[in-house]
């Protein structure tokens, strides 16, 4: 409601020719609060105040997933990850424009409301559809090769869609109102329908590309690929709802001069609201997600193929984990020596034995057991009393 005032207030200024007349305020509305904006508060015309209601959440909900993006950049280390935060920053600052510019459609219009309504509604559009089309680029690269363009080339691509439908609105308006001198509130739905024909090209050409972005390699991205799809989709169906009802469902039903208005308004807030909850919170959440944790390998799990050991010269590059081992290796060649010096291994029965190979009763770990047990020397079994020469 705070920002319903604020843009209340902002409006205000541009309605420059407003009525003066001092008429008694509807029901719902308090005494200071006069035309044109009393279906802010008409309880009369429910409809206003649900839509008021229903675009003011929108907007806050906008708002703080994108404060909370900006909080939490740097937590997202990969760059994968970055690059979709600006396409997604971008889409929701003019998810927060489609939600206020509703609010245009519940006051009373004259020239200069009029005139930001046609300026506003094709480029706040344009400005959503070309980040989806980013967004598809994007996981389009990231599906097929694993990469995808920056964050900076992927805004500045957004934008200069965007660019293009400021550029056929702002000749809508010169051609219509500047040059022929027509009134700003007076054009057909048909001639406000083909001002949004490029609008409707992006919304196509980021649906292929979402469409593109669900066939490749990489399934660690697929899951972004059918969020965005779906929203492309939804949309779509979306426009073409509006459209029909837009263009030839008022006329059918007799009720053009009294729907149009809202049938615009409802139009901003649907299609806000479908590419907030299909499209941003998701993206939201696969970028501030952390990256799993790698799993240390079992070495007992019977069902996993057995992992590659390294060939390790234990002389050289050898963990100090594994000294111990060493050590004992090396006290058994001592006395390995030692034993030979003394002219060989002694035996209760035959005597003295030469040219026996030397085998210790130290229990000696084998390189398996080493690797098997993590890294430490294992200790002797309970029942071990040492290797049988013979």
């Amino acid at each position: 409601m705070a920002f319903g005032a604020v843009l209340l207030f902002l409006l205000s200024l541009a309605c420059c020719g407003g009525s003066s007349q001092v008429d008694p305020p509807p029901w719902g509305c308090g005494p200071g609060l006069q035309r044109p904006y009393t279906a802010l508060c008409d309880l009369e015309a429910v409809w206003g105040v649900v839509l008021e209601a229903v675009a003011g959440g929108g907007a806050v909900a906008s708002l703080l997933l994108a404060a909370a993006l900006l909080g939490r950049l740097r937590a997202v280390k990969e760059a994968e990850k970055r690059s979709g935060v600006a396409p997604l920053l971008l889409l929701l600052f003019g998810l927060v424009g489609l939600f206020g510019l509703s609010f245009a459609y519940l006051i009373e219009k004259d020239e200069p409301l009029c005139v930001v309504r046609r300026a506003l509604w094709g480029v706040l559009f344009a400005l959503c559809f070309a980040c989806l089309l980013a967004q598809g680029v994007r996981v389009g690269g990231l599906v097929r090769r694993g990469r995808s363009p920056g964050g900076g080339a992927l805004a500045g691509l957004a934008l200069g869609l965007t660019l293009v439908q400021g550029i056929v609105a702002a000749e809508w308006l010169l051609l219509t109102v500047v040059r022929e001198g027509q009134p700003a509130c007076q054009y057909q739905p048909l001639d406000f329908a083909l001002a949004c024909s490029y609008v409707v090209a992006l919304l196509l050409a980021a649906l292929a590309a979402s469409a593109l972005a669900l066939c490749g390699k990489e399934r660690r991205w697929k899951c972004n690929g059918l969020w965005l799809f779906i929203s492309c989709l939804m949309s779509a169906l979306l426009w073409a709802a509006w459209l029909a009802f837009y263009l030839y469902g008022n006329e059918a039903l007799g009720r053009a001069a009294d729907w149009d208005e809202p049938a615009l308004a409802v139009a901003l807030v649907s299609q806000g609201w479908l590419l907030l909850l299909f499209h941003a919170i998701p993206e939201a959440h696969f970028c501030l997600r952390p990256p799993p944790k790698p799993s240390a390998p079992d070495y007992f799990d019977t069902s996993q193929p057995p992992p590659r050991l390294r060939e390790t010269s234990f002389d050289e590059d050898l963990p100090l984990s594994h000294r111990p081992y060493m050590e004992n290796q090396a006290f058994s060649f001592d006395e390995h020596s030692a034993a030979l010096r003394a002219g060989g291994y002694r035996n209760g029965n035959m005597g003295v034995r030469a040219s026996i190979p030397f085998r210790s009763n130290v229990y000696q770990p084998t390189e398996m057991a080493v690797v098997l047990n993590g890294g430490t020397i294992p200790s002797a079994p309970p029942n071990y009393t040492g290797r049988q020469l013979w």
